[in-house]
């Protein structure tokens, strides 16, 4: 049950991310939860481990770390675009 739990609240920081910074992360509810894990990753990282704690994730660096995550990857994937 825990690791669904961590999947559903990785999958919400993707997609707020998403949200927030008017890109779509490639994947759908997939890319979500990579880009949610891996901005919490990063946003820990970077920020410390503060705010409020839902399901393992610190939620204010994971969602600052994740919306840094689909902006890369968007601009990542439309230079891709571009050059083919």
């Amino acid at each position: 049950m825990a690791l669904l739990w961590t999947l559903v609240i990785g999958g919400v920081i993707g997609w707020l991310a998403g949200l927030i910074s008017g890109r779509d992360v490639p994947g759908g509810v997939i890319g979500n939860i990579i880009a949610g894990f891996v901005g919490a990753w990063l946003g820990g990282l970077l920020l410390g481990q503060w705010g409020p704690v839902i399901g393992g994730f610190y939620i204010v660096p994971a969602l600052i770390g994740a919306i840094v995550v689909s902006l890369l990857v968007a601009f990542i994937m439309r230079a891709v675009r571009n050059r083919t």
